[in-house]
């Protein structure tokens, strides 16, 4: 069963450990000789990942493919993992970044949102021309976004789509939080122009 099915897409995964369990660090320090462990720390973050692949590839089929990788990549790293005060999201949000990173590099495209399949936090209604107008809204907001940079749309999925913290962002992009906000800051700045010139 593909994460797409366990959760939608914008569903926020869990990031508390449950009620007793350990948390990722300890189970990362075990998942190197115990499968168990490790398959712990897949169903707590696979949703997330899977979301922030989905988001930078577009499309389902890759995004499972790509999530796999992922995993893949850390089980077999997983026994050189350290911690150093970076979470073990931030290294898996990292492994995840360079797997899209080669994705594109080896297909040479820029990432493609399928905007039929996307649906932004409140985006229903039951007027039937606001929903047509909010759908051309998303369509311009997401033709905008991936005329970013790569690294400015890893910032908006990020900060928009998982939600997290400036200081998060920064551990998983391994930027200060003052460098991230900066280029939030510019982010806008230039998200601001390409908009009004799709206008």
């Amino acid at each position: 069963m593909s994460p797409i099915e366990r959760s939608e897409i914008g569903e926020v995964a869990p990031a508390e450990p449950p009620a007793g369990g350990e948390d990722d660090q300890a189970l990362a320090r075990r998942a190197g000789k115990d499968q168990a462990a490790f398959g712990e720390l897949y169903e707590r973050h696979v949703t997330a990942i899977y979301r922030y692949v989905f988001y930078r590839v577009g499309n389902e089929e890759d995004a499972e493919d790509l999530t796999a990788r992922v995993f893949m990549r850390a089980m077999k790293h997983v026994g050189h993992y350290d911690d150093r005060g970076v979470p073990f999201t931030a290294w898996l949000y990292r492994i995840a970044h360079n797997v899209v990173a080669n994705y594109h590099r080896d297909n040479s495209r820029h990432p493609s949102i399928p905007l039929d399949e996307v649906e932004l936090h409140g985006a229903h209604s039951d007027d039937a021309d606001a929903r047509i107008d909010g759908q051309r809204e998303r369509s311009r907001l997401l033709h905008a976004i991936r005329r970013l940079p790569e690294e400015r749309q890893q910032l908006v999925v990020l900060k928009f789509v998982e939600q997290l913290q400036n200081s998060e962002i920064g551990q998983i992009m391994n930027r200060s939080e003052g460098a991230i906000k900066s280029l939030y800051h510019r982010t806008l700045v230039q998200l601001r122009e390409i908009l009004g010139r799709l206008e």
